[in-house]
C-alpha cells in the first residue's frame, strides 16, 4: 500500500496484474453504449450476474448478423 508521499495513498497494488479480466476475441472492448430497457428486462438481465455483458453483447452481434442478411 503506498503511501501519502507516494501519491498512492492506497487501493489495490495488483490492480491490472493479478486481478486482470480476460476475454476471448480479437477486438477489444472499449466502446460504451447507454440503452433503456423495460423493468422487466432489466430484472432478467440483472439475473445473469457476471455473465451479463458478455450476454449482451452476444445479442447484439446475432442481431447485427441478421441484420445484413
Amino acid at each position: 500500500m503506498g503511501t501519502k508521499e507516494s501519491g498512492r495513498p492506497g487501493g489495490n497494488p495488483d490492480f491490472g496484474t493479478k486481478y486482470r479480466f480476460e476475454r476471448s476475441g480479437d477486438e477489444p472492448i472499449t466502446s460504451h453504449l447507454q440503452l433503456k430497457v423495460t423493468p422487466s428486462m432489466k430484472e432478467k438481465l440483472d439475473k445473469l450476474g457476471k455473465r451479463k455483458a458478455e450476454f449482451i453483447r452476444n445479442a447484439i452481434d446475432k442481431a447485427l448478423a441478421l441484420e445484413s442478411l
